[in-house]
């Protein structure tokens, strides 16, 4: 099956040395991102050679247009737009062949400068090492590596789901905490290619790398719906109650730990044991569905969320205010205008009432 990549050759230009030769300029689209390059007709032929002879001496399935002695591009529009359909479709056929041991050769990538999906480039094993290694802590400014980066940090989230989930189904606490430590496993490196992908976001800006404002903006989303996503599973995975504990809630038998932590003197240090207290509420006055299950950690993470949502939502409702204040002010602009061509038509109907009374006056003297 053919790769997801849309390539032509639109247009020509003569390049400004001398003697002057025909660029051809290939159009290249991928799902995620789009580039362009220029290549001369020397550069086709070498391509050809170098394809054929690492597929076994056996050439690309489509001719490539062949070279004249007679004629030259520069000084004929036809003859140059003839060899840029040919080698449009030579590009085409060879990426449309449902034999892909072309495509699958270094020469043709490293001619369309595509990424290596074999990771045999610096940028593939930086990007095939993302999801392997916890301390990635380069910025990733390659904007093609960048995307592999997030890709696998979406996958980490995922498994972090999905360690929960087998961890609020476990029967034992030893099914438990190995399923509470993967996901921590998991947030870690999720939160190290956070780190990672907004630094190269930064350094992206600062050296003026080829992306558009619009999918810098992008970027900048996705990576802050990943940072929500990892703290709302950290502040999950805090919830956490061992399989004991949930059982002595239960059946209302008080646990040792409870029962440690009932016999607490004003230092917080446990009178029956002499060592410090439990930090788990016992004997909480109020406690609600979200915070009953909940120890003083889950409560807190719980709280900044809270107070980052409100944060969120008042900023929502300051750029909501913001728009109708500009509203307010383009409404009472357009009214203002609207009362100055009123003022114009009025005395516009007070001059032509005067020239109409002047000419009845007239028609009168007539009469």
């Amino acid at each position: 099956m053919a790769p997801s990549l849309d390539l032509a050759i639109p247009t020509t230009t003569i390049s400004a040395s001398s003697p002057p030769f025909t660029l051809y300029t290939i159009t290249l689209r991928q799902p995620l991102r789009s580039w362009t390059l220029q290549k001369r007709y020397s550069d086709f032929t070498t391509l050809h050679t170098t394809l054929a002879s690492q597929c076994s001496n056996t050439p690309p399935p489509y001719a490539l247009p062949a070279k004249s002695w007679f004629k030259k591009t520069v000084s004929s529009p036809e003859f140059t737009e003839s060899r840029r359909r040919g080698l449009e479709s030579y590009l085409q056929h060879i990426n449309s062949c449902d034999d892909a041991r072309w495509r699958s050769c270094a020469a043709w990538r490293q001619f369309l400068n595509l990424p290596n999906v074999n990771a045999e480039t610096a940028a593939g094993k930086i990007a095939a090492a993302a999801l392997k290694s916890a301390d990635l802590q380069s910025p990733v400014t390659d904007p093609t590596v960048w995307l592999d980066v997030h890709r696998d940090l979406k996958a980490q989230l995922r498994d972090a789901r999905v360690a929960l989930t087998r961890r609020d189904q476990a029967g034992t606490a030893h099914e438990q905490h190995e399923a509470g430590s993967e996901t921590r496993r998991y947030l870690v490196r999720a939160g190290t290619m956070i780190m990672s992908l907004e630094s190269g976001l930064s350094k992206m800006v600062d050296e003026e790398i080829g992306l558009g404002q619009g999918e810098m903006r992008r970027r900048r989303d996705l990576v802050s719906a990943a940072r929500k996503e990892r703290d709302v599973l950290e502040g999950v995975m805090n919830t956490f109650v061992p399989k004991n504990d949930r059982a002595s809630m239960e059946s209302g038998v008080a646990s040792a730990g409870d029962k440690e932590s009932l016999f607490k003197s004003g230092s917080g240090v446990s009178l029956a044991s002499g060592v410090p207290a439990s930090s788990r509420r016992v004997l909480g006055a109020k406690e609600t569905e979200r915070t009953r299950e909940l120890d003083n950690t889950g409560v807190l993470q719980l709280q900044k969320q809270i107070l980052e949502d409100q944060d969120e939502g008042v900023v929502d409702l300051t750029k909501v205010v913001l728009k109708m204040k500009h509203m307010g002010v383009q409404i009472n602009d357009e009214l203002q205008l609207q009362n100055e061509m009123l003022g114009m038509l009025e005395s516009d109907v007070d001059r032509v009432d005067n020239k109409l009374r002047v000419a009845k006056g007239r028609v009168d003297k007539i009469k």
